[in-house]
């Protein structure tokens, strides 16, 4: 018997019992299907994680205030102050110093629309550069509109769009909490992720926003930019030591201060979100498992069911490599089809977003899960298959 034949008997059979077949096959499909999605989901995740941290640049360096430092009670903690970010000036690895002030959720108004504007920052011009944050339409602001404290400001798309809708913003008066601020600039669209809109952001010299809404306070942070992207760990030590010695933090006591090296994060994240794949993927592999148990099962009882006819095709010659064949062909072929199915279904899943999330299709998990789901087939369908085989022929032909 060639193996021609082989493949008809195995179609035969799984042809006999189509609704069965089908049912062993979705098993399968619903495994490889689950892998692929939820490996696409976490490297979509992964990937939305490094672009927002990469708009944030990656030779910057984030300081903001820890409320557990000065190694005591919170009041002995100092908080970040505007010379805190004038003295890290003259640092040789460090290109630009952005203290920053931050109100959430400031509301805005532009005559008969309103919005609530989700972050107003107030700053120096050096923080669009340094957080990658460039201008699609009108300009920055500069160093003299800092100087003499203008209320001029540059808005996110989202913040445009609410406010304006097809208006030209450029030279419009906003009232932003009862303080009339000009418009100069709309920020390029930065996108949104999860609960985040990145566009919902206002962002204003930092007297302005000091002498007419927050008061001249501690900072909310300090954006500072290193020379290049190789030279962030010395910017990190060397901002680290102004600000140890500016607010007395010596041996063993605590930092009233935190440090955000944006490439350390982006490789911190990357780890985390490659090892929440692999438990995703691990996860979703356990209905493949359950897949294959099912195909066992539905074998064995096939070849219960076809005792009889397994014994007259060996009494006639049929060798021990054709019965074995065919029914590890079965085995084979129910999860090839219930493997390739799985694909299609992940690729059209793929198109949508899935809790926020655009998955991204990984060709690897394609392959792996195809190829594994086969393996199922063979490895599964095995113990069926030598049991067919066995059978000797005078017990299978009384076989009721």
């Amino acid at each position: 018997m060639n193996q021609l034949e082989i493949l008809r008997f195995a179609l035969r059979g799984l042809m006999a019992n189509k609704l069965r077949s089908a049912l062993t096959t979705l098993g399968i499909l619903i495994g490889v299907a689950a892998v692929i999605l939820l490996v696409a989901v976490g490297e979509g995740s992964s990937q939305s994680i490094t672009k927002n941290i990469q708009r944030l640049g990656a030779n910057t360096v984030t300081i903001s205030p820890s409320f557990q430092g000065g190694g005591g009670p919170r009041t002995q903690g100092r908080r970040l102050a505007l010379d805190d970010a004038r003295a890290m000036n003259g640092s040789p690895s460090v290109k630009s110093v952005s203290p920053v002030v931050t109100q959430q959720s400031a509301a805005a108004t532009y005559e008969s629309a309103t919005h609530s504007i989700a972050q107003l920052v107030g700053t120096y011009p050096a923080y669009f550069e340094a957080m990658n944050k460039p201008v699609a339409k009108g300009t920055y602001f500069f160093a003299d509109d800092v100087t003499s404290a203008r209320k001029v400001m540059v808005i996110g798309q989202t913040v445009a769009e609410e406010l304006f809708g097809a208006v030209d913003p450029i030279g419009k008066a906003v009232s932003v909490s009862g303080v009339p601020f000009t418009v100069v600039g709309v920020l390029k669209e930065a996108g949104s992720s999860g609960m985040q809109d990145a566009d919902d952001v206002a962002i204003a010299p930092l007297p302005a926003v000091q002498q007419s809404l927050t008061g001249f306070g501690s900072l909310s942070s300090i954006v500072v930019q290193a020379t290049g992207s190789t030279t962030t760990e010395s910017a990190q030590a060397e901002v680290t030591a102004v600000l140890n010695q500016r607010h007395g933090i010596t041996g063993t006591r605590t930092a009233d201060y935190r440090v955000l090296n944006q490439a350390t994060l982006q490789e911190t994240v990357s780890a985390a979100t490659g090892t929440f794949t692999v438990l995703l993927a691990a996860v979703a592999a356990i209905s493949l498992l359950v897949g294959g148990i099912g195909i066992t099962n539905i074998m064995l009882v096939t070849v219960t069911e076809r005792t009889r006819e397994i014994g007259i095709r060996k009494a006639i010659g049929a060798p021990r490599s054709a019965i074995l064949g065919q029914f590890l062909v079965e085995a084979t072929l129910l999860s090839l089809v219930g493997g390739l199915s799985g694909v299609v279904i992940a690729f059209i899943g793929t198109r949508f977003t899935i809790a926020g999330i655009e998955p991204v299709l990984v060709p690897s998990s394609v392959v792996l899960a195809l190829g594994v789901s086969v393996g199922i087939g063979l490895f599964f369908g095995s113990y069926p298959a030598n049991r067919a085989a066995k059978l000797r022929p005078i017990q299978a032909l009384r076989h009721e």
